[in-house]
């Protein structure tokens, strides 16, 4: 037998080519799995944000979830909360917790009693006005209000110290903090903008300390432009004047800061009482304070200025690339030069006229270029040119769903860590009835390399974690068993080291969670508002804004009053009729009625495609395959399916077997140590042997989990890793 070595596995997705003609350690498709230094990882794993007060087991996603205190309960456990703006208008999906005690939202109504898991004997709250009355409950506790907004925004208030930068977030009404005991609201300002008008930061240097500040725009001229600092920590409004008729800006698409000026990009303005929005136009504040009451204003000689874009496209995002501003349009690529005058500080200049960008926040900084997702690809714009980057899957920018603000929905950021970029993005085969992203675009930056994941975020940011030691008097819980903070985060891998930049996301339903490479799983991050009765083998639900799909699988955690499912992977086997609803397959019975409590993780399925192998096409020959042998990263009780494919059929051997009744023996590759093997126990990575029985003009391999595999916790949570392998082949007759 001839031997061939497989291996760094470098080269990623690839789909520009026929699979026969990719080099050998590319792969036709690359999902729930990616490329890093030389290995094939499965996705990242996620774990949500528990602060160091820590939380109480079995409810850490309370402290990690977008939520609102409206008050605290009575020494008899009792509190009032009068008709407001703050939860008027609540829906489905949304609820109160008091310390353990939960109440949830399961229909609308004026007023409504809400389902709760606790021993309060009052607790109904008008969905309408927002009149919440809850008696009986926990005593002395805060009680917080989680909307189950999607989270619109993440970004960091850049102040005087570093490793330590406050973590904003946006809802669509609400703004928030993140502090040691949690997320808390920030400010009073209620917003009003929809699932996809996504919120765009920029930290901006003051005169001082206490004026350096965060300027915040939604682009809707409702909401308008909010800056937050240390002499404004609640919020104020931005609505500079642009001449002496008091005229002003509204609101704007982006906002920079570029050579102490602060910039507005694509403005709406009210002149003489009527707003117009000007596509192509930037606002330019003078070089000192933005919030000097003529900062802007463009009639004074030496103050503020506006430029328009000599083009008929709109700005759709910026980006600092050096000392130069990059901005995209849809069809073209400008840059923003500094003249060094100050009655006219900027001149555009055109770098690319075909190319450009579609997605406002799709933008990503590097020290050499921009990239941005455009209508025909994904672009780099290294200050003198712009170019595709994504030759290798080419079609895969075509998979966006246009539909249902699909655009605007893309959202990226970049992980050091992991050294990926990450793209979130609806995708054109999700189901009708969802429309938020279902899908992660990962590219690594090293290596040039692509693969897709199966996810929900709609938005992304950084934090530092683990900033805080804590002492006896930080701890709010009563009791070691109460206090859970996350303990992988004292001796995980380089994402959980203290202060270290993590990336964080935030998805529909208010939930914020860490991006963990060396985590295996994802962590629960939607929450059920509702169980109804169950049929034969099926387990109806209401969550809101699920956005799951037919065949998707979920661990169902922490329900209270209906315990049967508690910990276990079911799979998704009916969508609808409305988009909240969906429903689990559960072979068996359970009883009980459901209190609340419950959360759903999807369980990421990985499959992998490799290329089509035939070392032999060269001499015309077939090639015949007995034996692979796969170096894999060694795990506590892993597995994972390998079936094969031979020349160009793509019918797996393994379910054609099956149907036809051969046997082919486990296609079964173990990655976990064998008992009868003398130091696999020890060993880091193993050799295992997978055998097959395979002739062909090409031999193609697949990894995956199937379906009986995906519902067995502890070999649908296991890590994977594949390093290299090595084919055992030989010469096989003619092609044919």
């Amino acid at each position: 037998m001839d031997k061939f070595f497989i291996g760094p596995l470098s080269s990623g997705k690839e789909k520009n080519v026929k699979p026969f003609m990719l080099p050998d350690d590319a792969f036709e498709r690359l999902n729930n799995a990616y490329v890093f230094r030389g290995s094939i990882r499965k996705r990242f794993g996620e774990r949500l944000m528990v602060p160091t007060n820590g939380a109480v087991e079995g409810y850490e996603y309370l402290v990690s979830r977008l939520r609102i205190s409206v008050g605290s309960t009575d020494g008899v456990g009792d509190l009032t909360v009068g008709a407001g703006a703050d939860l008027a208008n609540a829906e489905v999906g949304s609820m109160f917790s008091c310390g353990t005690d939960l109440f949830t939202v399961f229909e609308t109504g004026s007023p409504m009693t809400l389902v709760t898991n606790g021993t309060a004997t009052t607790h109904t709250f008008d969905t309408t006005s927002g009149a919440l009355v809850i008696a009986g409950s926990q005593h002395t506790l805060p009680v917080y209000y989680y909307p189950a907004e999607p989270v619109m925004g993440l970004m960091n208030y850049e102040f005087s110290k570093i490793n330590d930068e406050p973590l904003y977030a946006f809802d669509t009404k609400f703004a928030y903090y993140y502090e040691d005991s949690g997320w808390l609201r920030l400010g009073t300002k209620q917003f009003t903008g929809s699932d996809h008008d996504f919120f765009w930061g920029e930290n901006h240097r003051g005169a001082d300390a206490a004026l350096d500040s965060l300027f915040i725009t939604n682009n809707v001229e409702a909401d308008g432009m909010t800056w937050y600092s240390a002499a404004s920590p609640a919020g104020s409004s931005f609505k500079p004047i642009i001449d002496a008729a008091g005229s002003t800006i509204e609101t704007c698409k982006c906002i920079i800061s570029f050579h102490n000026r602060l910039i507005l990009c694509g403005t709406t303005e009210k002149v003489g009482g009527t707003s117009v929005t000007y596509k192509s136009r930037i606002r330019i504040s003078w070089e000192g304070s933005p919030f000097d009451v003529n900062a802007f204003r463009e009639d004074i000689p030496g103050r503020g200025s506006g430029k328009d874009m000599p083009t008929q496209e709109a700005i759709v995002t910026v980006q600092h690339l050096k000392d130069r501003v990059i901005f995209y349009c849809e069809r073209s690529t400008w840059e923003l030069v500094f003249r060094m005058n100050a009655f006219a500080p900027f001149e555009f200049q055109q770098i690319n006229t075909e190319l450009g960008a579609e997605s406002t926040f799709s933008q990503i900084s590097f020290d050499g270029a921009v990239l941005g997702v455009g209508n025909v690809g994904i672009h780099a714009c290294d200050g003198q040119g712009v170019k595709r980057i994504d030759e290798k899957i080419p079609d895969e920018v075509f998979n966006i769903h246009n539909k249902d603000a699909g655009l605007e929905r893309v959202a990226g950021i970049r992980d050091f860590v992991s050294e990926q970029v990450f793209w979130t993005f609806p995708s054109k085969d999700r189901t009708t009835l969802t429309k938020f992203p279902d899908q992660v675009l990962v590219f690594n930056y090293n290596l040039g390399t692509w693969a897709t994941f199966d996810d929900t975020i709609t938005a992304w940011g950084y934090c530092q974690e683990g900033n805080k030691q804590v002492t006896w008097a930080d701890l709010t819980v009563t009791s070691w068993a109460d206090w859970l903070v996350p303990w992988e985060v004292q001796d995980g891998g380089l994402a959980s080291q203290p202060k270290n930049r993590n990336v964080i996301a935030g998805n529909q339903q208010g939930f914020v969670f860490i991006v963990d490479a060396d985590k295996p799983t994802n962590c629960p991050s939607t929450y059920i508002s509702s169980i109804a009765a169950a049929t034969l083998n099926s387990v109806p639900l209401v969550v809101r804004n699920h956005n799951l799909k037919v065949g998707d699988y979920v661990l169902v955690e922490t329900c209270k009053g209906i315990t049967a499912f508690n910990d276990q992977i079911l799979r998704v086997d009916a969508i609808g009729p409305s988009a909240n609803e969906l429903t689990l397959y559960y072979p068996g019975a359970f009883t009980g009625t459901y209190t609340g409590g419950g959360t759903l993780t999807k369980v990421s399925r990985i499959d992998i495609l490799t290329k089509q192998y035939n070392f032999y096409s060269d001499e015309g020959c077939n090639m015949s395959v007995n034996r692979v042998d796969f170096n894999v990263d060694k795990t506590e009780n892993g597995e994972i399916t390998v079936d094969y494919s031979t020349s160009t059929t793509g019918i797996m051997m393994s379910d054609d077997a099956i149907d036809t009744g051969c046997d082919l023996g486990e296609p079964i590759l173990e990655t976990s140590a064998y008992e009868l093997v003398p130091m696999e126990e020890f060993q880091k990575q193993l050799w295992h042997a997978y055998y097959l029985q395979a002739r062909g003009s090409y031999i193609q391999f697949r990894f995956f989990m199937t379906d009986e595999q995906m519902l067995l916790k502890s070999l649908s949570e296991a890590d994977f890793q594949l390093n290299a392998f090595i084919i055992s082949t030989e010469r096989a007759g003619r092609l044919q």
